[in-house]
């Protein structure tokens, strides 16, 4: 007779499940009512701190994007959540797989609405969260952790959260037996045929990729796609991932976040085939278009998201895992001969200005960056120069925000540079964008981590400027609020443990960033530019 299994607390029975999904790594800002949480805390387990919670949001987000796994993280009742939910906004956005544990107050004081009480715990970090819960009973904690993680795993991928009163820990439950998941999405056997059948009608192609091709691990598949199709290839609108190389002879740009723009972009296209993002994240007002496409082109969507292939707003859209859409849409595809497009043209080299120009700092990156090192970027002014003179070549080798809420990079990086110690991290920022995470630079100090951060510093939030001459502001007109002037990164960043450096002048730029480069922990070099 088989001896029935040992009783475990919720406690032993949640770093077991960590264990069993292959995660030992909790990103976290414990407060008083999660203490019960960590007595005895496993020496194979790492608790990552992070000085704030939407830092740890951040690192999770950047290192369950580096993972593939879903991240694990801890945050404080009711008033952490609170502080984190800018970051878990992004890692909604980003489709970012998190367990989020919440802390609770005691149930035995809840009924007199006690101090660091979450009264509407399950309503709190909603819509943004993909599930939340707070078990009725104890010894149902670590079920409903479990159910949050394959929540959270399955496409879209997402945040979940569970929110666990601080007397619930040292309850017995039973433990949780083995469980398997498998999360791809085959696409609808017709969905993929009618794809084909576009496809081969079609002379004039744009394919325009999303950051799930990279999410997805489908970059060769996308390239097959692109050569046997001679496609103009397009960066989607404003996307957070990197979905081709972007030193590929088809590759033609990134498409902007406006109607217009994108219209005149894909004009001449018979057929927009639009692979792992939305048909089209816009940033402006569409204006005046009718249609979301040029004159005489259709559209095609294949989508892992079933909120995107229900807003595909014409045309077909076919919902499936991207790499196995691919997989499938590349065998038995229609032969046809097109005359490959022009490559894209390329920028004259920049010259250094005064004060330093932002296309020279990432010009002179670009010179200096190894061929596996990952990019993380939260400098919107810099984005436009970013994407002419620093090209993402390789898969999962670049990140940014989804969302368009600052505060991401920094605790990004950290979070990827946990992931890929044999990596080097390269976290281009903007002045304004560091200050909303600048703790991060504590955490990457704290363990040592193989991170470069470049602050662009041009005394303000530049992208604003930019983005009130889109909305029809006149030129010198007074834009209140956008000026930050007076911060030392550099201080800042020697503050909390890192090597830093201050550039203003061309000739020490080179040196400056190849040491910051080289070093084996995180350094900080800061850049004076117009």
């Amino acid at each position: 007779m088989r001896a029935p299994s040992r009783c475990a607390t919720v406690r032993e029975a949640f770093y077991a499940l960590m264990r069993e999904r292959g995660s030992r790594v909790i990103f976290g800002n414990p407060g008083s009512t999660e203490l019960p949480m960590f007595r005895g805390f496993p020496a194979d387990m790492d608790y990552v701190l992070g000085l704030q919670e939407a830092c740890v949001v951040g690192m999770a987000d950047g290192y369950a994007q580096a993972t593939g796994r879903a991240a694990f993280v801890n945050l404080h009742s009711a008033a952490g959540v609170g502080n984190a939910m800018g970051a878990i906004y992004t890692a909604f956005k980003n489709q970012t797989p998190m367990v989020i544990v919440a802390g609770q107050q005691y149930r035995a004081l809840q009924p007199f609405d006690p101090y660091l009480f979450s009264r509407q715990v399950t309503d709190l970090p909603r819509p943004y969260v993909k599930s939340c819960i707070e078990p009725a009973r104890a010894e149902d904690v670590p079920l409903a952790i479990a159910r949050a993680w394959q929540t959270a795993m399955q496409h879209p991928r997402g945040p979940a959260m569970v929110s666990v009163p601080a007397d619930d820990w040292e309850r017995p439950c039973a433990p949780l037996p083995p469980q398997a998941a498998f999360q791809a999405l085959r696409p609808d056997p017709a969905g993929i045929e009618a794809l084909r059948r576009a496809i081969g009608q079609s002379e004039r192609i744009a394919l325009v990729v999303g950051a799930a091709v990279d999410r997805d691990g489908a970059w060769d598949q996308v390239v097959q796609l692109a050569q046997a199709c001679q496609a103009r290839v397009f960066a989607a609108p404003l996307s957070a991932r990197a979905g081709f190389p972007e030193d590929h002879p088809l590759f033609q740009g990134f498409l902007p976040g406006a109607g217009a723009q994108i219209h005149e972009r894909l004009a001449g296209s018979d057929l927009v085939l639009v692979v792992g993002a939305p048909a089209f994240t816009y940033h402006v007002p569409r204006g005046e278009a009718a249609s979301h496409l040029p004159q005489g082109a259709r559209l095609a969507v294949l989508t892992d998201d079933p909120e995107v292939a229900a807003m595909v707003p014409e045309g077909l859209s076919v919902l499936g895992g991207i790499r196995l859409g691919l997989d499938e849409l590349l065998k038995d595809l229609p032969a046809r001969h097109r005359t490959p497009p022009p490559p894209r043209g390329r920028p004259a080299p920049a010259s250094p200005g005064t004060p330093l120009s932002t296309a020279y700092v990432l010009q002179t990156l670009a010179a200096l960056r190894g061929p596996t090192d990952i990019v993380v970027e939260e400098a919107p002014s810099a984005r436009p120069w970013m994407q002419q003179v620093l090209p993402m070549t390789q898969p999962a080798s670049f990140y940014t925000m989804a969302s368009g809420g600052l505060g991401f990079g920094m605790p990004a990086a950290v979070g990827i540079a946990y992931a890929h110690r044999d990596r080097r991290v390269i976290a281009v920022i903007g002045d304004g964008s560091s200050m909303y995470s600048i703790q991060s630079l504590w955490t990457a100090a704290q363990h040592g981590l193989p991170i470069t951060f470049i602050v662009l510093n041009n005394g303000g939030y530049a992208a604003m400027k930019r983005h009130a001459g889109l909305l029809g502001f006149e030129a010198g007109e007074k834009i209140v609020g956008i000026d930050v002037p007076g911060i030392r990164f550099d201080q800042l960043a020697t503050a909390q443990g890192c090597a830093a450096f201050r550039v203003t002048e061309a000739e020490a730029l080179a040196a400056r960033l190849e040491a910051a480069l080289r070093s084996t922990g995180p350094s900080l070099v800061e850049v004076e530019v117009g």
